[in-house]
């Protein structure tokens, strides 16, 4: 599908960051990682996701690449949205982690149609949060075709964040929407 048309379903996506490794209480240890892979790959798969459908997704280490490549190996057209220009970006969500993230964000974003908050949308305004601006401007842009067609599938231990805009303001929203969600519950993944 080109990004142009209209998608049978539309994947949009949040989901933790692999755990920074100071990371004081663990909630995705990098060990965990091929069991959410396999998590997000069985929803994707039991849902039929293919080349008709649209992925909305952020760009940080864990969840998001982890959906993005999934995406992507089903002929999934992928957009990815970022709160920051690449260069802000990286070091705060994708190589603090070490490992190939680095590598791994780089495939995906050149393989997906890229969307940089402050160049499409200007500059904040007073009180404005850019997390919590990214989750809704990705749910507005997965909700353009129609809301019965988002299918909204997170990562999530079910507590709040670090800080705003994480995956439960964005469940929260889904939800406030009557959207279809597939939480994938990590309490229980990772046990």
């Amino acid at each position: 599908m080109s990004l142009s048309a209209t998608p049978t379903q539309v994947f949009l996506f949040s989901g933790h960051m692999i755990d920074a490794p100071d990371r004081k209480s663990p909630r995705f240890p990098a060990d965990k990682e091929p069991i959410a892979r396999e998590a997000i790959e069985a929803v994707l798969d039991r849902l039929a996701a293919g080349a008709q459908d649209l992925a909305i997704c952020g760009g940080a280490c864990g969840g998001d690449l982890l959906f993005a490549e999934a995406a992507l190996a089903r002929g999934v057209a992928l957009a990815m949205y970022l709160p920051f220009e690449v260069s802000t970006f990286l070091p705060k969500s994708v190589t603090f982690a070490g490992g190939d993230w680095l590598s791994r964000f780089e495939a995906a974003k050149s393989a997906c149609e890229l969307h940089i908050l402050p160049a499409e949308r200007g500059a904040l305004k007073e009180g404005e949060d850019p997390y919590e601006m990214n989750n809704l401007w990705m749910l507005e842009a997965a909700s353009r075709f129609g809301p019965e067609k988002v299918q909204f599938i997170c990562l999530w231990n079910g507590k709040g964040g670090d800080g705003p805009g994480g995956t439960q303001h964005l469940m929260e929203e889904v939800r406030s929407r009557d959207g279809h969600a597939h939480w994938l519950d990590t309490t229980r993944l990772w046990s």
